[in-house]
């Protein structure tokens, strides 16, 4: 395929190589699609609630704008804060399992991505934020509604689902922050009320709810989708499981290696602010490009032997998380979610196999599995 195939029937240029890649979403002058490309290419839902909240998010927000956005949540989001989930997420992790290894016991499939592929990151992201363990499961469905804005054609169902999921969520965030005015505690939500009464250019009220809205939905799409695709890679090489089984070291890489070889984000768009050169294309003002991870992510010139799943491979590099100025801030959260939830699922259920088969998520946009069927099958 041209590494940078121009396609007439999307509007856009698809980069394949992940060097292309990488460089393009690094690019200043490449710019993500924002609140002025929403009212000028979708006229129709620019009014719209959810392409208010998506156009007006941290997503869709470049220079300025996206650095005043990404700054307090950046400072939330420390390295401390996110190693100081370390417990809550092996605990949540040990619970889910649990669970999981009762349903999936004498040989009777469970769907992992219902009781733990879904579930343990929405706890996760949940806690961070300030949710309440009982209200997650609700958040969930409207989580999963809201991340139809991802897709790159979206439906007028797609945009009815999104519409109903942010008016929804916007009102829970909105109550949490008031609460979180009068009675502060110690998670994302007070910390990004913190820093709006000591910041010298303070968000707006929208803005903040807009921001836990975000990393909400952010924080459990994608993960519940690394996590489910993760176990499926491993118990499709059994060879590359035992590895794992007989080295925890190697938890870590079987889930760079997870994201790498299948991982839950498949592309994302940029626009060009100016006349530039794209991978040996001249590409006009206002030309799309979009960089297709899953491609990048198996690029033969990156990564040799690019199609098979080894969980020892040296050097391994993946854009699952993006790069640049929009490179995901969970990044490490997710990572420690995969990496835990590795070694419980199978130091628990040594003799997990697939049950059926699986079904894959109706998307384009984002990899996951809607039923993954487990047994436990020793």
């Amino acid at each position: 395929m041209d590494p940078a195939h121009h396609s007439e029937e999307f509007g856009t240029r698809f980069l394949t190589r992940f060097a292309d890649c990488q460089s393009a979403l690094s690019h200043p002058d490449l710019l993500v699609p924002d609140r002025e490309w929403c009212a000028r290419e979708l006229t129709t839902w620019a009014a719209r609630p959810a392409a208010d909240f998506f156009y007006s998010s941290m997503l869709a927000a470049n220079g300025p704008d996206h650095d005043r956005l990404r700054r307090p949540v950046a400072r939330a989001f420390t390295a401390r804060r996110v190693a100081a989930l370390r417990t809550a997420v092996e605990a949540v992790t040990d619970d889910l399992v649990d669970t999981f290894a009762e349903a999936a016991s004498d040989g009777d499939p469970a769907n992992f991505q219902e009781l733990v592929g879904h579930p343990l990151p929405v706890a996760v992201v949940g806690r961070l934020i300030g949710v309440p363990d009982a209200e997650r499961q609700h958040f969930a469905a409207l989580g999963r509604g809201a991340t139809r804005l991802l897709e790159p054609i979206r439906s007028p169902e797609d945009w009815t689902r999104a519409d109903r999921a942010v008016v929804a969520l916007r009102e829970y965030f909105a109550d949490l922050l008031r609460a979180r005015r009068a009675r502060p505690a110690d998670d994302l939500a007070s910390a990004l009320l913190d820093q709006r009464a000591s910041d010298g250019h303070p968000l707006t009220g929208r803005e903040l709810v807009d921001l836990l809205l975000l990393v909400f939905v952010a924080g459990f799409e994608t993960t519940a989708g690394l996590l489910g695709l993760a176990v499926f890679a491993l118990l499709t090489h059994p060879d590359q499981l035992a590895l794992v089984r007989a080295d925890p070291a190697l938890r870590s890489a079987a889930v760079e290696e997870a994201l790498r070889w299948d991982g839950p984000v498949m592309m994302t768009e940029r626009i060009a602010a100016r006349p530039l050169e794209v991978a040996g294309a001249v590409l006009p003002a206002g030309a799309s490009v979009t960089t297709v991870f899953a491609a990048a992510n198996r690029d033969p010139l990156e990564h040799p032997d690019p199609d098979a799943f080894l969980v020892r491979r040296p050097g391994t590099k993946v854009l699952s998380f993006s790069a640049g100025a929009h490179h995901c801030l969970g990044a490490s959260l997710a990572r420690m979610e995969g990496a835990a939830l590795i070694g419980r699922l199978f130091d628990r259920l040594p003799a997990l196999a697939l049950a059926g088969e699986p079904v894959r998520r109706d998307s384009v946009a984002l990899r996951s599995f809607d039923d993954l069927p487990l047994a436990a099958v020793g």
